[in-house]
């Protein structure tokens, strides 16, 4: 049981809230060893959550209640803290930046002088970042560090023990609605949960999928949920931008359920069975006999055909993550180009039309860094709930002295711990 674990392991838990499942995984951390095992997963259906906000309270503490206990049973933990994730069109991620003059150590500095920098200082900046106005409804859900500045020296990254007069931080900033927020805390608290924080679904399959490397270099990562896209863009180290896209991969199956005017259901199991985002590369003899609700002879379609309705929707949420990517100002320093992840990424050929139609690397993004004793955790269905088990000890997240007001009591960043991840 959890409390017989050795001192220096540590079991973190996290439920990935979607449209169409809610997975709960929970990993075991060995910091001695720098090793992630997964303990136990969990998931049910979604049909109480929309996009985000939730649609009926009862089925959605119903089926967050079936993932966590699954989850529990298979790792034979009883979890007490966790991650919670969200995304939806109420997100909103916006670059920030603020200045301070530099505090002298005693009060024999004189104007001119200049000053080393401490931990104070680097709290003060990146308070003065973040103090700007929102509106009433909307809390800061992360606050992401991107460089500091001092006097005219840029692109720093640890200000700490420099000298200067005037220091400058440039962080991006993620918002999420209050009400929001606050529904999915109360509901997990009723089941009896301590939540850690809300983590943007995005950032938490960045965290599973993204290297080093490609941060650095410029990648920018698309989570294709069911109704919605997470967009996160990461240069030189940090997050650049953040957004999401009000479509995903059930718009396909809802194209294919119109055109030849079937159920979702049986739209969604052929779509998955012979669906190929490039039509070229799908056959146009092999027919596809699909079976009419009212007993009535089975239609046919090529799979050549099928495969045109999805090229067509996947050709415009690839234009439409184009246009995030131009909105960023990072569409030439990108790299290493895209990841996908996230449940529409299983398309066959999917990565082929987006280098297409982008004009950039394209590869399919799944978990790293997580052993299992099954063969589950190399799915990109599963980066976002990987992602929320391993936010506690690989996240850049920074939230300084006053907790957000919608419950995140225990997510206060470590100035020095977030330095330390660049060496």
């Amino acid at each position: 049981m959890k409390n017989s674990r050795p001192k220096k392991m540590n079991i973190h838990a996290g439920i990935d809230i979607g449209s169409a499942k809610i997975r709960c995984a929970i990993v075991e951390t060995d910091f001695i060893e720098n090793k992630n095992k997964l303990l136990g997963i969990g998931s049910s259906n979604s049909t109480g959550i929309n996009r985000g906000s939730i649609t009926s309270r009862e089925k959605f503490l119903e089926e967050m209640e079936a993932a966590l206990i699954e989850a529990e049973k298979m790792a034979n933990v009883k979890v007490e803290q966790i991650w919670l994730s969200v995304s939806g069109e109420h997100i909103r991620g916006i670059n920030t930046q603020g200045a301070i003059a530099i505090e002298g150590s005693s009060s024999n500095s004189s104007a001119h002088k200049s000053n080393k920098i401490n931990e104070n200082d680097v709290k003060r900046v990146l308070e003065m970042a973040k103090a700007i106005s929102f509106p009433t409804d909307r809390e800061i859900l992360h606050i992401l560090p991107q460089e500091f500045v001092v006097d005219v020296m840029d692109n720093i990254k640890d200000p700490i023990g420099m000298s200067g007069r005037r220091l400058e931080a440039r962080v991006h900033l993620v918002t999420v609605t209050t009400s929001a927020a606050t529904n999915l805390v109360n509901c997990a608290e009723e089941l009896g949960l301590n939540v850690k924080g809300l983590v943007f679904q995005g950032l938490a399959s960045g965290i599973a999928t993204i290297d080093s490397d490609e941060r650095d270099s410029g990648v920018v990562l698309a989570d294709i949920g069911a109704k919605t896209t997470d967009i996160v863009i990461y240069y030189e180290g940090s997050v650049r931008h953040t957004g999401v896209l009000p479509i995903g991969a059930e718009s396909v199956t809802n194209d294919i359920a119109v055109m030849l005017r079937i159920s979702k259901k049986e739209a969604e199991r052929i779509k998955l069975k012979y669906g190929s985002a490039k039509a070229s590369m799908a056959s146009p003899e092999l027919q596809i006999g699909i079976p009419k609700d009212d007993g009535s002879k089975p239609i046919k379609v090529s799979e050549h055909e099928l495969s045109r309705y999805v090229e067509a929707r996947m050709v415009e949420i690839y234009q439409l993550i184009g246009r995030e990517i131009s909105r960023s100002d990072c569409y030439d320093k990108l790299t290493y180009g895209l990841v996908l992840t996230g449940g529409g990424a299983l398309l066959p050929n999917i990565a082929v039309l987006g280098e297409e139609i982008l004009g950039m690397r394209v590869r399919i993004g799944a978990p790293r860094g997580i052993t299992s004793s099954v063969d589950t955790t190399n799915s990109p269905q599963l980066s976002s709930v990987m992602g929320l088990a391993l936010w506690s000890s690989k996240s850049d997240d920074i939230l300084l002295d006053e907790p957000i007001r919608f419950g995140a009591k225990d997510l206060l960043g470590k100035i020095s711990g977030w330095f330390k991840g660049f060496f």
